[in-house]
């Protein structure tokens, strides 16, 4: 077993809300600065970014988890993790049908950079991203898991766009993999006054917009930094566990 410092929980220059310096390149060297093993890149509604900070990635001692963060219908954020950029592209394609058809306001949001591995320009994402899809929660959690993947829920204890502030508990039928703490979560207190948390796994990561958000606050100890072994360690099983340092 080895421990890895983890941020599963980080936005590219995709995101029209992350700031520019949020690119392949910029990402691993802080990740690498902050002695990270394991990011997560899990950018809103999209994964067009994920293979070029793969590629960003090569040659150093960083796992790079292909993700995204998906908006429900109940406007709720939950991170969505897979062990390869197919699945992710799978499950990107899925997303997208059920957007809304509604193009990107760069004035309003901000713009949505496609960049390749140097952080260099390729395109613009012109689909709007930062809205809800047409699934549940329930139906987000079993599309990812058919596709091999983890389904956490994002920063449960923030007052917008989370599981606590918008359906006031977690839902038994949604088999979410573990639940995310974001920098101001207080466990005990959130523990205290919601039962439906028991028994969940918890991490704590950056919800990085900007390079100094990213974060060393999950320590998961596993064989490697897979998805499987990554799930195992969320359930506790055969020695892999997940230890959030915040909260």
């Amino acid at each position: 077993m080895k421990p890895f410092l983890a941020d599963l929980h980080v936005h590219t220059v995709l995101s029209p809300c992350a700031e520019v310096e949020m690119i392949p390149p910029l990402i691993v060297e802080r990740a690498e600065h902050l002695a990270l093993g394991i990011i997560g890149i899990t950018d809103h509604n999209s994964a067009e970014n994920v293979a070029a900070v793969i590629e960003a990635a090569r040659g150093h001692e960083l796992r790079v988890l292909p993700g995204m963060e998906v908006q429900t219908r109940e406007e709720v954020h939950l991170l969505c993790l897979f062990e390869t950029v197919e699945q992710a592209l799978s499950w990107q394609e899925e997303v997208y049908a059920h957007l809304p058809p509604l193009k990107n306001s760069d004035e309003v949001f901000g713009p949505q950079f496609v960049v390749d591995a140097d952080g260099e320009f390729v395109r613009y994402n012109e689909r709007l991203l930062l809205t809800s899809v047409s699934l549940s929660v329930e139906e987000v959690a079993a599309a990812v898991r058919a596709r091999d993947g983890l389904c956490v829920a994002s920063h449960i204890d923030r007052p917008a766009f989370s599981l606590l502030a918008n359906l006031g508990f977690v839902p038994p039928g949604a088999n979410l993999a573990a639940l995310e703490l974001s920098r101001q979560a207080n466990l005990a207190q959130l523990r205290a006054m919601n039962p439906s948390l028991e028994g969940y796994a918890f991490i704590a990561s950056g919800d990085a917009h900007r390079l100094d958000e990213m974060a060393d606050q999950t320590v998961i100890t596993v064989e490697a930094p897979t998805v499987a072994e990554l799930g195992m360690a969320f359930r506790g099983e055969n020695g892999r566990r997940v230890k959030a340092l915040r909260g």
